[in-house]
């Protein structure tokens, strides 16, 4: 089984973006109740409407922008700068003891994945290996829930273990992996381009 290059960088970006905040996500209530003045669960729920909420603004004028630009360049610098808001964010939090900043933190984390899902989207649906569709969406989502599986797990004994702060830490630097590997989705986008360009002036 064979998978192209730019969608195997792809998924990893995918994977480690998502399973980074997996470590938090199943405590991340009781970070909020125990870490945060004032945390109840009210600002548990505001926390988490704060983030789908700007995502859910902002993801269709990115998507919108994106399919009315042409070729691939604004598709990869939008879904880099939201991949690495994403990634900042976890850090962030180690100084959130407030309402207010975590629920300017989470808005940024929505805006951040509203930016880097329609982008990403895009370049994995255009290449995308023909006739391999449905196997290579499955396989992506596959991993992503392995890994969102393994980190749920691992992130309470962190958290344990370590304490809120070090476990943040952790997930910032797993996300800040994840965006690493898009220079190599950068470097086979510029190669894809090059290779169309060159094929157009050959038959022109």
């Amino acid at each position: 089984m064979r998978i192209n290059n730019l969608i195997k960088y792809l998924t990893l970006v995918h994977i480690l973006l998502v399973s980074g905040w997996s470590f938090i996500a199943p405590i991340f209530a009781i970070f909020i109740t125990q870490q945060i003045e004032g945390g109840t669960l009210e600002l548990v729920g505001f926390a988490t409407a704060a983030n789908f909420l700007t995502r859910s603004v902002f993801q269709l004028p990115f998507a919108r922008f994106i399919d009315r630009k042409k070729g691939e360049m604004d598709d990869f610098v939008i879904t880099a700068i939201g991949s690495v808001l994403v990634s900042l964010v976890p850090f962030l939090h180690v100084w959130a003891d407030k309402p207010v900043h975590l629920l300017l933190f989470q808005a940024i984390m929505g805006l951040g994945w509203a930016m880097s899902l329609p982008g990403w989207q895009a370049i994995f649906t255009r290449h995308i290996d023909h006739d391999r569709e449905a196997e290579e969406w499955a396989i992506c989502n596959t991993l992503v829930g392995f890994s969102i599986a393994l980190a749920g797990a691992l992130g309470a004994f962190l958290a344990e273990s370590l304490g809120f702060d070090l476990l943040f830490m952790v997930v910032g630097t797993v996300t800040a992996l994840g965006c690493s590997f898009l220079f190599f989705v950068y470097q086979d986008l510029r190669t894809a381009e090059k290779l169309a360009l060159e094929t157009k002036r050959a038959r022109s």
